[in-house]
């Protein structure tokens, strides 16, 4: 059988993010040099700050500290414009030693069923229904390890 590449025919590839309009950033020191991606950085600065997510201390020497990384997301309205420059930090649960930083994880998300019961309550009612974006991811519980992050 004769194919396209053993005939050497070849299409000429367009890269993906020449098709994009928007970009996200890769790290924070890309993201400071655009002002909507800096204010976006300072927001979810200040709202773990308001929140009391993280108090600052020594790392004792017995304890290793687990790293952080800010994600970068563009929210886009349904006609593709965009919405809000979202930031969010993150913390690198994978230096994480288990036993002793932690003793089992967990992942908050919501469930088939509960998306149903709420779709069908919805459409049952008559209600509008409305997308809902999380401002502040620490906002969702408490842990009851110590864990130090940098």
């Amino acid at each position: 059988m004769q194919t396209r590449s053993k005939s050497r025919i070849t299409r000429k590839r367009i890269h993906p993010s020449l098709l994009l309009t928007n970009i996200e950033p890769c790290n924070a020191f890309q993201a400071r040099k655009d002002a909507n991606w800096a204010t976006a950085m300072k927001q979810e600065y200040e709202a773990l700050v308001n929140n009391h997510t993280w108090d600052l201390v020594s790392l004792p020497p017995e304890r290793k500290a687990v790293g952080c990384k800010l994600i970068f997301c563009i929210k886009e309205n349904p006609d593709g414009t965009v919405k809000k420059y979202k930031a969010r930090l993150v913390a690198k649960g994978f230096n994480q030693i288990q036993g002793f930083d932690f003793h089992e994880t967990f992942s908050p998300v919501i469930k088939p069923v509960t998306i149903k019961i709420i779709l069908t309550i919805t459409l049952t009612n008559g209600w509008d229904l409305f997308h809902l974006d999380v401002n502040n991811a620490f906002l969702s519980g408490s842990l009851d390890e110590t864990v130090y992050m940098t």
